[in-house]
């Protein structure tokens, strides 16, 4: 099973990546700081300096139909800021 789900690429973490050489993943909501470190530093070939960790709750949500009104939520979701040491780099688009 994999720790990582997905990259997060927006404006802020593009930023982030820019500036100061952090990258944000969405990753498992039961994965430890650790188990995140091993498998940045596994797949991207990278050394990871530290890593941080968020609970993002999942918003309530409505939808109206002819019928009724539909109510849900979003899922929670884990996001993790991996802070890289010196020298190293993750390039997400050279595969495109």
């Amino acid at each position: 099973m994999s720790v990582i789900k997905k990259p997060l690429i927006t404006e802020k973490f593009s930023a982030m990546a820019e500036k100061g050489n952090k990258f944000g993943f969405i990753v498992d909501r039961k994965a430890t700081k650790e188990q995140i470190k091993r498998e940045i530093e596994a797949v991207f070939k990278v050394e990871v300096a530290s890593v941080n960790t968020m609970i993002i709750a999942g918003k309530p949500k409505q939808r109206y139909t002819r019928k009724s009104i539909n109510n849900g939520r979003t899922a929670a979701v884990k996001k993790a800021v991996i802070t890289l040491k010196e020298g190293n780099k993750i390039d997400f688009y050279s595969n495109i």
